[in-house]
């Protein structure tokens, strides 16, 4: 009888984990460096593709996150619970004003498939031409076609941040395949680091990807963990239309619940929000009383 290998319950929902070298590694040259975050990026690329991995719940995340920086990057005070509440709470013809547009941009750039036309959606500042001629600025390697981007994005729009970063890394991504764009050089560029150019950029962009890929793989873990939880429970939610209302919990990083419009009331909507993290599978993420946000 051949030996089959008892199979832990949680290797079906646990991503990979990154190999320790290659984070703790201490990379001087740009070889060096740029071998590491290869290695990061095919890590990278598993995570993508085990099936535990909740994908558009990622982004989400990532896409947060990524907003977050650029605000940094410009001196904004604005954080993550603003730009939920920015987002979140938005009415038709309102304004998100300048940091929540940050984040839609973000939000809809993760959101649909890499192309010229979705893009130009995220970033309705700029012509869908000259989107189109930035992606194809870049040579060579995933890192160093991405990194040539981005300058040629920063100098011509040097205060553009968030377009810069947006179309870098959309041109890694597509460097490597991969259908949507997974914000790496957003979350691990720091504000120093975009007024480099040449080789020196190239080399900040790949120990960028080296520190990303490794949070990532933990948020990764962490959401693939907490989305299991959630489908564990779904068959005790017993309300009528509670399999449409899991799936913005599934796709989003912050739901209010207003937008649970399968729940048939504003009311039968809070109580099945409270329900939820009454079975620990999601969580209130403002502390408030009214006008509260809850996620995975």
């Amino acid at each position: 009888m051949t030996y089959q290998p008892a199979i832990h319950p949680d290797d079906l929902i646990n991503v990979p984990k990154l190999p320790a070298w290659v984070t703790s590694a201490r990379a001087k040259t740009l070889e060096d460096v740029a071998f590491l975050s290869g290695a990061a990026l095919n890590h990278l690329h598993l995570v993508l593709a085990h099936d535990a991995t909740p994908q558009t719940l990622l982004r989400a995340h990532l896409a947060l996150r990524a907003a977050e920086a650029c605000l940094t990057h410009q001196g904004r005070p604005e954080r993550a619970g603003d730009l939920r509440d920015a987002a979140a709470f938005l009415q038709p013809g309102d304004s998100a004003g300048p940091a929540g547009e940050v984040y839609l941009s973000w939000r809809r750039a993760t959101l649909r498939p890499i192309s010229v036309k979705a893009l130009h959606r995220a970033l309705p500042e700029l012509e869908a031409e000259q989107i189109a001629i930035w992606l194809d600025a870049g040579q060579g390697a995933p890192v160093m076609r991405a990194s040539a981007v981005l300058q040629a994005v920063l100098e011509e729009r040097p205060r553009d941040i968030v377009a810069a970063l947006v179309l870098a890394d959309a041109a890694l991504a597509q460097a490597l395949g991969w259908e949507f764009i997974l914000p790496l050089l957003a979350l691990g560029l720091k504000r120093g680091d975009l007024r480099k150019t040449g080789a020196e950029l190239r080399s900040s962009c790949h120990r960028a990807v080296v520190v990303c890929a490794a949070e990532t793989t933990r948020q990764a873990s962490v959401l693939s963990r907490g989305t299991a939880r959630l489908l564990a429970v779904a068959p005790k939610l017993r309300a009528k239309g509670a399999d449409e209302a899991l799936q913005h919990f599934l796709t989003e990083e912050a739901v209010a619940p207003t937008s649970l419009i399968s729940l048939g009331s504003k009311r039968a909507s809070r109580r099945f929000c409270d329900r939820l993290v009454e079975l620990g599978v999601v969580r209130e993420l403002t502390g408030r009383d009214t006008f509260r946000l809850y996620g995975v």
